[in-house]
């Protein structure tokens, strides 16, 4: 389902829609479970620029669905979009409940402000919910794009033993977006190291216990000084007085 709803918003993305209204409820599903992103009467077209917004004035916004620099300024794009993927994909993984609950919409407002993320649902794969808070950074510019969220979904598929871990199992994870590691859309240290060109060095990686990458996390760099080599005088008479040439 997941990676359903990121196809059609990586295609709205590609020709240069804006939703605005991304949201479970309007998301078409058929009995196989095939989704279709619906209900296009808020979205607009943007300019043929990957970083163009619409600067909306007026009118109703659904503020729990919505990105922090859309409800402060009206200022939406594909990357607000992705926000709303994110609620998105916790609304699925919950089942459908309500996102922030009970809270009022300007109590989700100030929360946000401060760095409050939604915690992971009950059952929720870890790999899962650190991608949602990859979509809900607060600056724009650090979100995924769609084709980015759809190619690591896909990895996922691909690889759903790294789907095993869950939340719940996890004694210390982040639920903060400032808190993530540097590496947001790799699944596996092989699939870190082919991104930099160095594939060739996952076996050294994980003989050396490296396995996952929250360990890459915690690697430190060791640096022993180095010795220095024994150098000769290029002429080894030079300096010396005639008494102290060898013979």
């Amino acid at each position: 389902m997941l990676r359903g709803i990121a196809v059609g918003m990586d295609y709205l993305s590609d020709i240069g829609y804006v939703h605005r209204d991304l949201a479970a409820r309007n998301i078409l599903v058929d009995d196989n479970l095939v989704c279709k992103v619906s209900d296009f009467g808020m979205s607009r077209i943007l300019e043929d620029d990957s970083e163009a917004a619409y600067n909306a004035t007026g009118g109703k916004i659904p503020i729990r669905w919505t990105a922090p620099e859309a409800i402060a300024y009206g200022k939406f794009s594909s990357a607000s979009d992705v926000w709303s993927y994110g609620i998105v994909m916790w609304e699925v993984m919950s089942y459908g409940e309500r996102p922030y609950w009970e809270m009022s919409n300007q109590d989700v407002i100030l929360s946000i402000e401060e760095g409050y993320r939604l915690p992971a649902p009950m059952g929720c794969p870890v790999t899962l919910h650190q991608l949602m808070l990859h979509c809900w950074q607060k600056e724009s510019s650090l979100r995924p794009r769609f084709g980015d969220v759809l190619s690591f979904l896909e990895k996922l598929i691909v690889n759903p033993s790294s789907l095993l871990t869950l939340v719940n199992d996890v004694q210390s994870f982040s639920e903060s977006p400032e808190d993530m590691p540097d590496y947001p859309l790799f699944i596996s240290i092989g699939d870190w190291l082919d991104s930099i060109k160095m594939c060739q060095y996952k076996n050294n990686f994980l003989a050396a216990g490296y396995t996952t990458l929250d360990s890459i996390s915690t690697m430190s760099i060791e640096v022993k000084p180095a010795q220095a080599p024994d150098y000769q005088s290029e002429n080894p008479t030079r300096g010396r007085t005639p008494d102290q040439t060898d013979s």
